[in-house]
């Protein structure tokens, strides 16, 4: 009887190609394998309300994913954006303002932008040119200059700004914070973004796409709807409403190439509730069409948008509520 000869599978594998296949995560998967010069990683973008987080990194993407306005504390959702180049794979991670807290939403905030310091490769802290840094510009800058990862003054909003204050504004950030390297850099003029990725992408670790091909966000569609609804109410309103403005995305729902949406808004008095409806209904058929029209743009579809306001009486106090919008920081 001939011997039977043994199968190693494993014989003729480099040693990379080992490393590939034994190096699985926790859920027992196979982990993306790193390509050789190829680089990727993390790179955070932290700082006060409005220093411009969002805009530069719509302007990364080069499209709109997040949500702007200058109203402060848009931005209330972690938000990731995939930018690649040849070489490398940048995850950008867009995060709401760091301030002073008047409640449990921006408390909740605040904890959702600090929890990104430690978690990144790059912790990028972007400083508006346009206005005089303050106690709270100071405030963040401590927690900068504390985080275990390479730093990046990122001077934002240089269109509005002189270069004497430019330059001026530079000497006062390297007072509160040493920094790896630094760039000056308008993102709604495009001034400098290109330069702002190559720099960011110089100090990520060599690693392997995290995300796939055709996926530049883990935004869910819910979020993506939630979020632009908002942002809609955040232009058309003002003064203490949109402070008290929280959005949920009920269903969607897709009907012969159409998506089906459904949402709530929800505020705080009923007061807050007639100016969001409007004279007959006017404000909230605007803010539906200006919605639907982002929302057709993302999603590549018609899109059938209805909108419900109802009243939750003091629900930035109550974590629960906070939760259930979406609005906390991850546990």
């Amino acid at each position: 009887m001939a011997e039977i000869e043994e199968f190693d599978p494993f014989e003729n594998m480099s040693d990379e190609e080992l490393d590939a296949f034994v190096d699985e995560d926790e859920n027992g998967e196979i982990a993306p394998a790193a390509q050789p010069g190829f680089k990727s990683g993390f790179v955070a973008l932290v700082g006060r309300p409005n220093a411009g987080k969002s805009t530069l990194m719509n302007a990364c993407m080069g499209r709109k994913m997040a949500i702007t306005s200058p109203v402060a504390q848009t931005t209330r959702r972690r938000m990731l954006g995939v930018v690649r180049t040849d070489d490398a794979q940048i995850v950008f991670v867009d995060t709401p303002g760091l301030h002073k807290p008047q409640d449990s939403l921006g408390s909740e905030l605040n904890k959702s932008a600090l929890a990104e310091f430690k978690d990144v490769d790059v912790l990028c802290f972007l400083i508006d040119a346009s206005k005089p840094i303050g106690r709270g510009d100071a405030w963040v800058a401590e927690r900068v200059a504390k985080a275990p990862t390479k730093r990046v003054l990122v001077l934002t909003k240089a269109d509005l700004a002189s270069p004497e204050n430019v330059v001026k504004q530079i000497a006062a950030a390297r007072e509160l914070c040493t920094f790896d390297d630094e760039i000056v850099l308008s993102a709604t003029e495009n001034f400098n973004v290109d330069s702002f990725i190559a720099l960011v992408s110089s100090y990520l670790p060599e690693g392997p796409m995290w995300f796939p091909e055709g996926v530049d966000t883990d935004a869910s569609d819910e979020m993506i709807v939630s979020e632009f609804v908002r942002e809609k109410l955040l232009l058309r309103t003002r003064e203490e409403v949109p402070h008290s403005i929280g959005v949920m995305c009920d269903s969607i729902e897709r009907r012969r190439g159409t998506l089906i949406v459904h949402a709530t808004i929800y505020v705080e008095r009923d007061g807050q509730k007639g100016i969001i409806i409007g004279k007959r209904g006017e404000m909230l058929k605007h803010v539906g069409i200006d919605a639907r029209r982002d929302l057709e743009r993302i999603f590549g579809c018609k899109v059938f948008l209805e909108l419900d306001v109802r009243v939750k009486s003091r629900w930035r106090e109550d974590v629960r509520e906070i939760r259930r919008l979406g609005y906390a920081a991850d546990e």
